[in-house]
């Protein structure tokens, strides 16, 4: 089966940084930016913290990191580790992608977060002094994506979680392997 694919203004594909409400002082799970690992999709470690301030988030959403060095070196991540209905906060420093519901499936979006193409608009975006350079969110909300309709996105998005997930198997096993 084939699908058509379409161009689409990647604001009118993904939920740049969502409006979320988590008050000052309370306590929800924390994902810090130095817990994120290089082109890992998984979350390996969160924390129960007080919020006070950061990116809000739920499972489903994509984390990408927005500064240097770290966009570079690969952190984007898939929020899938938090109970239903539970909202998450991290680090300013993370641009928040959610899928649009119809249009969007939040797998597909972590994989075109990823793609070198979107990486590559980010890091060619930012701006800013040496060694603190940031993405410009508006350069990635303009840019212009080649989408399948959403039934194609899931089936992709699916086939390529499955493959995610034995590499993380596949890792694990190397771990107990080495221990």
């Amino acid at each position: 089966m084939t699908s058509e694919w379409r161009t689409i203004r990647a604001a009118d594909f993904i939920d740049f940084n969502p409006r979320l409400s988590l008050k000052k002082g309370d306590i929800a799970t924390k994902v810090a930016m130095d817990k994120l690992k290089p082109f890992t999709k998984k979350i390996p470690e969160t924390e129960k913290a007080e919020f006070n301030g950061g990116a809000k988030f739920c499972n489903g959403d994509t984390v990408m990191a927005r500064i240097t060095p770290c966009l570079e070196n690969g952190k984007t991540a898939y929020v899938d580790m938090l109970d239903d209905g539970e909202i998450g906060f991290g680090s300013t420093e993370f641009i928040v992608m959610r899928a649009k519901t119809g249009i969007s499936d939040p797998q597909f979006v972590y994989y075109t977060a990823i793609n070198p193409v979107f990486r590559n608009v980010a890091i060619k975006s930012m701006v800013g002094s040496s060694g603190r350079q940031r993405v410009q969110q508006s350069v990635l909300e303009e840019l212009e994506l080649s989408v399948p309709d959403l039934d194609e996105q899931r089936r992709i998005g699916d086939f390529l979680a499955r493959i995610d997930e034995k590499i993380a198997l596949n890792d694990r096993i190397n771990d107990n392997l080495a221990a």
